[in-house]
């Protein structure tokens, strides 16, 4: 090809046109002009090229367009490039080989009266006999899904085959061209060039497979040219030779083309697999890794382990530290759960703080929690994110395939349900899937739906409990607690029920029941008695509670003075602003406002100076060791201090013991909550015991 460019392109000032000037000389100077161009472009090519080592030509062979000054990709990249390439390939084969069989044919009918007619048949047969196989295999090959990658040998191969199909036209000038009449020399040149032509345009895509099955095609007919000599056939060879440079050239335009938008749609493809925040597969991606896992698993017997990682208290570090601090420690999650495992093993981001690793080897029970083990002790360590070390265990559930489960949403229960049960024993907890918990799980759906009919059902109800006025030892007010009697499984916890009627939302509907029944039956109470209700962070996200709380109290005909919300500090935590406005609402109309669990939260000082609060509850943790740890003592004055500093009034929860409502009582305590006090008790059981609240407790 570089003698054809320096033939025709090479032009002297003033001069006749290169081409011209060469049809004119006589034939030897012709033939020595080619050969000097030819060993000036080799020894030139010898200066500017160096040897390609084994792994590169392999690379070559297999497609790789670098050696071309293409595109550099990694390997899985270059196995999706490579498929695209094979479809085109395959998808032009069955009418390539067509337009084989066709040229063939009409190279013997050409020579059939010449005295090359048998050996014209026999070569043809050899044509017939290729192309009908590569023909039907390739057929049938495309009628199969197409692949998503392909190996560097199945390339390597292709090449392969299209050089030992280029041979055999190569084969034709060699065979028949010198001593064909004029008329078929024509024919053989027109075929010649069509094959060329049409192995260019099939291997588009692929510049190594259309060198090697064009170039053996050109090298017969530089032979056949070379040996007739004269001066028509050498004009001949020139403009084959161009023709063949401005092929290559179109093949290699075209295959860098191709190749980048394959390249661009094959990362486009990665990019929506992956989370934009760690760079782990997202739910997209580990949906389809689960379901090959689940595929080999089910074809080829291969055992599998699906581990779900959670975090304990990421939720409050998010509320407490904001998004971008919560981000990066997501980076940091990620980076050592990727440490941790190996590359066999997929690791995915599935939402949040909840990551899912499928592990394809070495699943073993104890090989399991020796990898749960190394992640759990990884994320032990600190998180240093903007200076702050921050800390957040991590608990993992893991699930057997094909033993726990052999389809995707069995096998995804399994593994949630033992990482719910793992939260539940304790941070940096490890737990396989136990039939226990489909038990478990299929309580919690049972309980989910019976509890959208319970309120209309009249299975809820409230009981109250009293808080102890420690001044003047009598009966201050009540606190409404929701009971749930289901028909079947007996009394159930709030503590199990009220996060069901969060998640499902139930929570806004008996949540409204709840006040207007507590606002019922304290408006049958003496004047100075109060009722106290618990509000949830969801109803809190609910635009329509504050109007509502009003409407029930004038149609009570309850004062507000006498209505107290109580909240969380992780009310707060999840949204402070919007909360800070709704309690602001609520004490500007003279409700009152409880902060409950005080002293286990993150910033419980800040929620002081900054919300309009009327009372503090302190955690029964530190009341229940007040006698007995010196360090609870010293929190629980502490904090009665400070609360009457900020004039603000302090209820003891967890009072049990009669010693420690004395002590209570002498460090300034205002108030007491605990089954001293009094047991929560119906609403019908409440006259009697206001009627004796004046008696002395302890």
């Amino acid at each position: 090809m570089a003698v054809v460019r320096r033939a025709l392109l090479n032009d002297n000032a003033g001069g006749m046109k290169p081409t011209a000037r060469f049809l004119r000389s006589d034939p030897h100077t012709q033939r020595a002009t080619i050969a000097n161009l030819a060993t000036q472009d080799f020894s030139r090519g010898n200066e500017e090229m160096r040897l390609l080592s084994p792994m590169e030509v392999g690379d070559l062979l297999a497609g790789d367009l670098r050696a071309f000054g293409g595109p550099t990709t990694s390997e899985p990249v270059a196995g999706r490039v490579r498929a695209d390439q094979i479809s085109i390939v395959l998808r032009n084969t069955l009418f390539a080989m067509l337009a084989n069989i066709v040229n063939a044919a009409v190279l013997v009918m050409a020579l059939w009266n010449s005295p090359d007619r048998t050996r014209a048949i026999f070569w043809a047969i050899g044509i017939f006999a290729a192309a009908g196989f590569i023909g039907i295999r390739a057929w049938s090959s495309y009628q199969v899904v197409k692949p998503r990658t392909v190996s560097r040998r199945t390339t390597q191969n292709l090449v392969r085959n299209a050089c030992l199909l280029g041979m055999w036209w190569g084969a034709v000038p060699v065979l028949f061209f010198h001593d064909a009449a004029s008329n078929n020399q024509v024919i053989i040149i027109c075929l010649v060039a069509g094959m060329i032509s049409g192995g260019a345009a099939m291997f588009s895509t692929i510049p190594i497979a259309a060198i090697a099955y064009t170039l053996p095609i050109f090298a017969g007919s530089a032979f056949a040219i070379a040996r007739a000599g004269d001066t028509v056939s050498v004009a001949v060879a020139i403009l084959m030779v161009s023709y063949a440079a401005t092929l290559f050239r179109a093949v290699l335009g075209h295959a860098f083309e191709f190749t980048q938008r394959s390249i661009l749609q094959v990362e486009s493809e990665h990019a929506i697999r992956r989370d934009l925040l760690t760079s782990l597969s997202n739910r997209l991606g580990f949906n389809e890794l689960l379901d090959k896992a689940l595929m080999d698993a089910r074809q080829y017997g291969q055992n599998f382990a699906l581990l779900f990682v959670g975090f304990n208290n990421f939720n409050d570090v998010t509320n407490h530290f904001g998004r971008a601090i919560a981000d990066a420690m997501l980076v940091q999650i990620a980076a050592r759960l990727r440490k941790e495992t190996r590359e066999s093993d997929s690791v995915a981001r599935l939402e949040g703080d909840e990551f899912a690793i499928i592990k394809a080897r070495d699943v073993r029970p104890d090989q399991l929690m020796s990898l749960a083990g190394q992640i759990i002790e990884s994320t032990r360590q600190a998180f240093l994110v903007e200076g702050r070390e921050i800390y957040c265990s991590a608990s993992i559930g893991i699930a057997l395939a094909p033993s726990d489960g052999l389809d995707a949403d069995r096998l995804l229960r399994s593994a949630d349900s033992a990482l719910g049960r793992a939260k539940k024993v304790a941070a940096g907890s490890i737990q396989f899937f136990s039939p226990d918990d489909d038990d478990a799980a299929a309580r919690r759906q049972a309980l989910e739906r019976d509890l959208r009919s319970a309120l209309s059902d009249g299975q809820l109800s409230m009981v109250f409990q009293p808080f102890l006025d420690l001044d003047r030892d009598r009966i201050q007010g009540f606190e409404a607690l929701m009971r749930w009697q289901h028909p079947i499984h007996g009394a159930i916890s709030p503590a199990e029920f009220i996060p069901i009627a969060e998640e499902t939302g139930l929570i806004h509907s008996i949540g409204q029941w709840a006040i207007r029944t507590a606002c019922e039956g304290a408006v049958q109470w003496p004047d100075d008695v109060r009722v106290s209700v618990n509000l949830s962070v969801v109803q809190l996200r609910d635009k329509a509670l504050l109007n509502s709380i009003l409407e029930t109290l004038a149609d009570v005909g309850l004062e507000p003075r006498r209505f107290e919300v109580e909240i969380t500090e992780s009310v707060l935590i999840s949204d402070f602003q919007e909360a800070q406005a709704f309690l602001e609402s609520l004490s500007s109309l003279s409700v009152t406002v409880a902060l409950d669990d005080f002293g286990t939260g993150y910033s419980s000082l800040t929620y002081l100076r900054k919300l309009p609060l009327s009372r503090l509850k302190i955690d029964r943790s530190f009341v229940q060791d007040l006698l007995t740890d010196t360090d609870s003592a010293a929190i629980v004055r502490s904090l009665i201090g400070l609360a009457h500093e900020l004039r603000i009034g302090v209820t003891a929860e967890g009072v049990e013991t009669p010693d420690q409502l004395d002590y209570l009582r002498r460090i300034g305590c205002n108030e007491a909550q605990g089954y001293l006090i009094g047991k929560p008790i119906p609403k019908e059981d409440i006259p009697a015991m206001l009627q004796g609240r004046s008696l002395r407790w302890g």
